[in-house]
């Protein structure tokens, strides 16, 4: 608990609110994630990254026998002459992967029992995706959004990109502001298919309590053309209610519905937990559905302790 206590204190953090300082941390974090795309590359644009087509790109392939069609210029004449037959040189073209995040901070994100409040992990973990996408030389944009508003994020390359985006987490996040709004998730879904390019890379951070069809469609044409991953963000109260030696009963609220809970009963306990088990799973069940990757980042610790193992590779 001191060790927690003082990574805190390093990072200026409350668990509650969000600064600049909490996210400039992650600069130097960028190891714990991998981000080598896993689908192939179909943007139109150069870049940093070999596609699996072929073409006149910069990265030699292979040689293989001339045929009717190709490019002159392009015979590979060493291997002709050792073979007697006409090759054409292959290259490996060379494609751009813009990495685009989704950042929910709605009311819902603004819950936590244990270290950060949902909304504010979300944010660590976007800023480490964008300091470590900007490492790789990767163009980051997206979209950060809550109940009220939303702010969109051309792909940009360079730190300049990255502090624009934690600016835009910090002034979004109002953790004291969570009165009902017009601007809903499948909103933010429906914006962010209008911003990604093919051939990108996208993440999707939220707890998916507000996810409907509508989204899902959206997430769906995405998937199509970009590699999806969603960071699903839960507190640990979310799954089971807290043990306590004798039963008792708590007062719960949000702000603007009350609820009665019975902490300490076996029978209340397991339907609290059976209920919002097949609620996690109807999740799960539509991300599949929209080809999106699904992830689990819980509220209750640091980001950097749990990302090993996340998403195959990463470290």
């Amino acid at each position: 608990m001191q060790d927690v206590s003082n990574w805190l204190t390093r990072l200026n953090a409350d668990g509650v609110s969000l600064n600049i300082k909490q996210l400039l941390y992650y600069q130097k974090k960028t190891s714990l994630l991998n981000l080598v795309p896993r689908k192939t590359i179909q943007s139109k644009l150069a870049g940093s990254y070999l596609a699996k087509t072929k073409g006149r790109g910069m990265e030699f392939d292979e040689a293989r026998h001339y045929q009717p069609g190709d490019d002159i210029r392009a015979i590979d004449w060493r291997v002709t002459a050792r073979s007697g037959k006409t090759h054409t040189k292959l290259y490996r073209e060379e494609k751009e992967r813009p990495i685009f995040i989704l950042a929910d901070l709605s009311p819902s994100m603004h819950f936590g029992t244990q270290l950060f409040y949902k909304s504010v992990q979300a944010a660590h973990l976007a800023a480490l995706i964008a300091w470590s996408a900007t490492n790789r030389g990767d163009r980051i944009g997206g979209l950060v959004f809550n109940q009220h508003q939303h702010r969109e994020f051309k792909p940009l390359t360079r730190k300049k990109a990255v502090l624009g985006l934690l600016h835009g987490l910090v002034e979004v996040h109002q953790p004291n502001d969570l009165e009902p709004g017009s601007f809903q998730f499948s909103d933010a879904c429906a914006r962010l298919r209008r911003l990604v390019h093919p051939g990108s890379l996208v993440f999707v951070l939220s707890d998916f309590q507000n996810l409907n069809e509508g989204a899902k469609q959206h997430l769906s044409r995405i998937s199509r053309h970009s590699e999806v991953i969603a960071y699903s963000i839960t507190d640990p109260f979310e799954h089971d209610l807290p043990k306590v030696t004798n039963s008792q009963t708590v007062e719960i609220t949000d702000g603007f519905d009350q609820q009665t809970l019975v902490l300490g009963e076996k029978t209340v306990s397991q339907q609290y937990h059976r209920s919002h088990q097949r609620q996690f799973e109807q999740i799960s069940r539509i991300l599949q559905q929209s080809k999106t990757q699904l992830l689990n980042v819980s509220a209750a610790s640091p980001i950097e302790q749990q990302l090993v193992g996340k998403r195959g590779d990463n470290a």
